[in-house]
């Protein structure tokens, strides 16, 4: 799939929906089935997703891991489902894994969104540039056992030390996209992600969210996926369940700070917002 076919950059915001196959997931939506991960992408669809974005290992601080075996079989026949279901829906798959994103492209999934940056994984930037795949790259600063585990609002990974966070994550961001055309990737099948929540404070992710548009001379598309995260939960001190109209309001200011996508659990509600925070923007002058 070409990026630029499908999607007209800088003329509305998309909807990404999240279709969520972990079971141990922090937004605790986890579908344990093809059957209802299938009629939740109808219900996504129907609702106005202009994406769906398919993963299978769950990316909150004291999860587990998977190996690639058990994460391609939560996620590959449930893409080959979605794909039957909704032909002309563009289907992402949520995976650092070359030879998940492989098997999932094999069986209908268009992009290789890697929260790595395609950097865990030697093989998986090859496979996107050799299929012709787009990829969505996030700047990730996480590091394994650096979180704050909260019962009622959830962990978050802490946030690492940046002497200039806007013109750090500028420059990584910049890394991960040259990275990508290095290894034969073009340059317009190239999706930036921030990574809010990855590896950044409370005040950091605050703060990214609110200069998002400092990266727009980078270039490229920026994704932007504030849904239900613990920055959230913390501002508000509400839980998980609790975090739609703080979610709602960060996905708002996203897109006023130039957010291309903004990816979403709540996908009804979240389209409704992306519309009127739209049709606000680029209302003219009478």
């Amino acid at each position: 799939m070409r990026l630029k076919d499908r999607f007209s950059w800088g003329t509305r915001c998309y909807v990404m929906g999240i279709l969520n196959l972990s079971p141990d997931s922090f937004s605790g939506d986890g579908l344990a089935d093809a059957q209802g991960a299938v009629a939740q992408a109808l219900r996504f669809a129907d609702a106005g997703a202009d994406i769906i974005d398919i993963g299978g290992e769950s990316t909150r601080p004291d999860a587990r891991p998977l190996d690639a075996a058990a994460e391609a079989e939560r996620v590959v026949p449930v893409v080959a489902a979605v794909r039957a279901a909704l032909p002309d829906m563009p289907l992402s798959v949520d995976t650092y894994r070359a030879w998940v994103a492989q098997t999932a492209l094999n069986v209908g999934a268009d992009i290789v969104n890697d929260v790595w940056g395609l950097r865990a994984d030697a093989d998986i930037a090859a496979l996107a540039a050799a299929r012709g795949a787009p990829v969505i790259l996030m700047h990730n600063r996480t590091r394994p056992g650096h979180a704050d585990i909260d019962l009622r609002l959830g962990g978050q990974y802490t946030g690492a030390h940046y002497d200039d966070l806007l013109g750090e994550i500028y420059d990584e961001l910049a890394a991960l996209a040259a990275g990508a055309m290095a290894a034969g990737i073009d340059a317009d099948q190239i999706i930036l992600d921030p990574g809010l929540g990855f590896g950044k404070s409370l005040a950091q992710n605050l703060a990214l969210m609110n200069h998002l548009g400092h990266f727009k001379s980078l270039g490229y598309p920026l994704l932007v996926g504030p849904s239900r995260k613990s920055f959230i939960g913390r501002t508000l001190d509400v839980p998980v369940e609790d975090r739609l109209a703080g979610t709602a309001a960060a996905a708002a200011v996203s897109i006023v700070r130039g957010a291309d996508i903004v990816r979403v659990h709540d996908v009804a509600e979240l389209v409704q917002v992306a519309r009127m925070a739209d049709a606000i923007l680029r209302a003219p002058l009478s």
